[in-house]
């Protein structure tokens, strides 16, 4: 009895060690095929053709194909890349990034200036509004340059009284008084007239652009340097 259980155990032992070995074997064949079904060719930098049933070392700053087992293309393997040569193609790829998003930003700001500005009169009319500004200001300046001098009269006519003699302390404080507040009056009808101008030089070069884009030019597609963006933008 114990005999025949002793046979069968060894009977089970020894179809259980068979069927791993075929498992075994079958793993491993499948590994094999597949390598096999990949072809790896390529041309390295001698002129001679390469094949493998894996990466190529000599091909690996080229581009390898994988071939399946009829010849056909299965993929392209690019080449291995060393590290300066990822960075420098990680700069050209942050370049093109930068230069697609400026030509979106282009696009965009000729997309709303074409829209904003119909036409010249339209233009022409924000042109006046944004002068006007400045306008009221630059009058507003003049005039109490005119207050000023009308308010120093009196005084020169006082300070001839003390001609030879020392000025009093209040007549002296309200003409330094007069004289500051007519200076810093010039200085800003200087800083208004140069805001005149930097509108005007502004909406010029708008213009030309916007006659541009009135004519068909393409949005994003003119000279960006005759664009006035960050003018356009501020307003």
């Amino acid at each position: 009895m114990a005999a025949a259980r002793i046979r069968r155990a060894a009977a089970l032992g020894a179809l259980l060690l068979l069927g791993a070995g075929v498992l075994w074997t079958q793993k491993v064949h499948a590994q094999t095929q597949t390598r096999a079904s990949n072809i790896y060719t390529c041309t390295d930098d001698k002129g001679s053709r390469r094949t493998s049933d894996r990466p190529i070392a000599e091909c690996i700053d080229r581009e390898q194909r994988v071939l399946n087992a009829d010849g056909s293309i299965k993929q392209v393997v690019p080449p291995t890349l060393t590290a300066e040569e990822r960075a420098e193609r990680e700069v050209a790829e942050r370049k093109m990034a930068e230069e697609r998003a400026a030509l979106n930003d282009a696009v965009r700001r000729d997309r709303n200036l074409k829209a904003r500005f119909p036409n010249e009169a339209a233009h022409q009319r924000a042109r006046e509004a944004s002068l006007e500004v400045v306008r009221a200001s630059l009058r507003t300046s003049q005039q109490r340059i005119i207050e000023l001098e009308a308010e120093r009269k009196p005084l020169a006519e006082e300070a001839e009284f003390y001609r030879g003699r020392a000025f009093p302390a209040r007549l002296k404080q309200r003409m330094e008084a007069n004289e500051t507040s007519v200076a810093a009056q010039r200085d800003l009808i200087q800083t208004q007239e140069a805001e005149l101008a930097r509108i005007n030089r502004m909406y010029d070069s708008e213009l030309a652009h916007l006659r541009k884009l009135w004519n068909g030019a393409r949005p994003g597609s003119i000279s960006l340097v005759s664009a006035p963006a960050a003018q356009t933008d501020s307003r």
